[in-house]
């Protein structure tokens, strides 16, 4: 019965992966492998705490992204404010890079296509998913977990309109990166032997 799992498995993967890559038996380009069960697409946790300390997941988040594609470190905690954030609970990452410079444009879209790839099963979003990225906000732009990781307009609640908007606001000089709780923890299957 084992054998016929085993073959069962085979051919589901390789079906995967034909539908992803339209070549049979080969691997989605950039994808990574994983013996874990993959995450499902995270609900939005909203901020309810004061608690602004770096999280052990939010700080491998971080490493991982400017090891791998440069800029600089904008930070992770923040104090608390009139209203708690992501941030003010230590599960949110900026990643300054200035969308006037065009490799930093470069560096954003390397990110974005490395998040959101299949993987070799054909996961959509699986690297997003395995970190338990809840969105990323970008140049006028969010990518959310609750919409399968599409991207649409952003403007921040501070803004009554993009021209009064200042370009931190607007995610024009950064990289905003915010986690679910279990994340920034580390407790999900991308942070194994990172945290």
């Amino acid at each position: 019965m084992s054998v016929v799992r085993t073959l069962l498995a085979a051919v589901l993967l390789a079906t995967a992966v034909t539908a992803v890559t339209g070549l049979p038996g080969l691997p989605v380009p950039g994808a990574v492998a994983d013996a874990a069960p993959i995450e499902d697409y995270a609900a939005y946790e909203p901020p309810v705490r004061c608690s602004p300390r770096d999280r052990p997941g939010t700080e491998a988040l971080a490493r991982w992204t400017l090891r791998r594609f440069g800029g600089t470190f904008g930070g992770i905690s923040r104090a608390c404010g009139s209203s708690p954030s992501e941030h003010s609970e230590g599960r949110a990452f900026d990643w300054t890079v200035d969308v006037r410079r065009p490799a930093d444009r470069r560096r954003v879209r390397r990110l974005l296509a490395t998040l959101f790839a299949p993987d070799a099963a054909g996961n959509p979003a699986a690297l997003a998913r395995r970190m338990g990225v809840m969105y990323v906000i970008w140049d006028d732009t969010t990518w959310s977990s609750w919409r399968r990781f599409a991207p649409a307009p952003y403007l921040s609640a501070a803004c009554p309109t993009r021209r009064e908007c200042s370009r931190t606001l607007r995610h024009r000089d950064h990289v905003h990166i915010s986690l679910t709780r279990a994340a920034a923890r580390g407790r999900l299957s991308w942070y194994a032997g990172r945290v």
